[in-house]
């Protein structure tokens, strides 16, 4: 960057991480999911708000710059983007520049996770260059379930987060479809020019009629891009081992961060299914509901009963936000498997009851780890033939979930990976890669071979 920043901190600047209007800004918006943040971007422009997909990755050397290394590797990878977009908006706008514009989108999570502090960590770091203190940093908290409220005017945060779960969601579906047919694709490359022309066609159908939440017109070009995939799909082609992909949110959303691994694995002969965006939504819901019932339960066993309407009025809505959300997804989810049978999302409610069921973990302790656990266990009850967990290298809930599905599963002789990413390559993934494949292919031909004993004894 051209100008060396100032190496004071302003503690007293915190106070621009916060919930507020965006209505008249633009929008930055880190690129995390190559579906979903696009589909994000285009819900905000639906009402209104000028909300821009910033690149990725570009900008790393800048997030390490100004990190120690201790930091989760999103951290740093998001904080690389904003700098290297606010940097290059600089350039390109010259005295015309004016800081005070931009938003910057960085939500968190109450607990233990680092990735509750990356917005006033970034946010110190954004204030030791003086043309950067003025853009605020909007952040979304799990601690209220994501509540969207204040962002919009005129009492249109509802319509905005219903529609920014509906675009989860497809985003989600997107990319089961791609995952689905591109391992079978007849012509090279062709899932994935339609996919992202699919892409395009919804981000347009988003922005214009996303403001009336139009479901039936979203089903409809869900419906249209599965169709347009499973044509592009050799028949005649035998199905593959299929390898569930579990672990952090971020990296495995992230294929710069995960180094495509995705594609690697496709490349040696899986097809591939990653948890998705909605389970973790649908999982912030949850959670935050279980809290409202606890908070009910402890409120009446200490007789404190003029708490009692406020935890039981928080609690019936989450039922209701629950309900809604599983809806939603399951209306969506059903456009695209009348034409293909992409791969059914997971529910958290059984995901706990599979967890704690078992004595694996508690729900009660918090992080992610039971979504990982359960996810896993999901996959396996599914037929699915090995489990790969991504993760930034040190992170804590998905070290957790390691430590409980690597021996469960190679008790149960399922293959199993771990992989921890920072913005290294380790010389042996490949081999690590290739190894767990031919593990797979075994596990894939033990359960062909079972099937068809079965129906010979049928």
């Amino acid at each position: 960057m051209e100008q060396q920043p100032e190496p004071r901190v302003f503690f007293d600047n915190l106070r621009s991480v916060a919930r507020f209007d965006v209505s008249a800004k633009t929008l930055l918006i880190p690129d995390m999911e190559p579906f979903g943040a696009r589909l994000l971007a285009a819900s905000f422009r639906a009402f209104g708000v000028n909300a821009r997909v910033m690149e990725t990755y570009t900008g790393l050397a800048l997030g390490k710059e100004f990190t120690s290394g201790k930091e989760c590797f999103p951290c740093q990878v998001t904080l690389g983007d904003v700098l290297h977009h606010l940097e290059g908006e600089r350039k390109r706008l010259g005295e015309d520049f004016r800081a005070e514009e931009y938003v910057y989108f960085m939500p968190e999570a109450d607990g233990p996770c680092r990735f509750g502090m990356y917005n006033k960590m970034q946010r110190l770091v954004l204030d030791r260059f003086p043309h950067f203190r003025d853009v605020p940093i909007l952040y979304l908290s799990t601690k209220d379930g994501y509540s969207s409220s204040g962002i919009l005017p005129d009492g249109r945060t509802k319509s905005f987060r219903k529609l920014a779960y509906m675009a989860t969601i497809i985003a989600d579906i997107l990319g089961r479809i791609t995952w689905r047919t591109r391992p079978y694709e007849q012509e090279p490359g062709s899932v994935n020019t339609w996919i992202t022309q699919g892409l395009q066609s919804m981000e347009q159908l988003i922005e214009q009629r996303g403001a009336d939440l139009d479901l039936g017109a979203l089903r409809q070009e869900v419906a249209r891009i599965a169709r347009g995939a499973a044509d592009l799909m050799g028949r005649t082609l035998e199905r593959r081992p299929r390898i569930g992909i579990v672990g952090e949110i971020y990296i495995r959303s992230h294929p710069e961060s995960n180094r495509d691994v995705i594609a690697q694995l496709e490349y040696f002969g899986a097809e591939v299914v990653n948890a998705s965006l909605g389970e973790w939504v649908q999982f912030v819901s949850y959670e935050t509901t279980l809290n409202h019932r606890k908070s009910l339960r402890d409120s009446w066993k200490t007789r404190r009963f003029s708490q009692v309407p406020r935890y039981l009025k928080q609690w019936l809505l989450g039922e209701v936000e629950i309900r809604y959300l599983a809806r939603r997804q399951h209306q969506l989810y059903a456009s695209a498997l009348q034409h293909l049978d992409i791969q059914r999302d997971h529910s958290v409610g059984e995901i706990r009851h599979l967890v704690e069921s078992q004595g694996l973990f508690d729900f009660a302790i918090g992080t992610e780890a039971p979504l990982s656990i359960g996810g896993a266990l999901e996959y396996i009850a599914e037929g699915f033939n090995g489990v790969v967990n991504l993760y930034p290298f040190t992170c804590m809930p998905s070290t957790v979930a390691s430590s409980i599905l690597k021996p469960l599963l190679h008790d149960r002789h399922i293959p199993y990976l771990d992989i921890s990413c920072d913005d290294s390559t380790p010389p042996g993934r490949e081999v690590a890669l290739q190894t767990f494949m031919y593990q797979a292919r075994q596990h894939h031909a033990r359960q062909l071979q079972q099937t068809q004993g079965n129906s010979a004894n049928a």
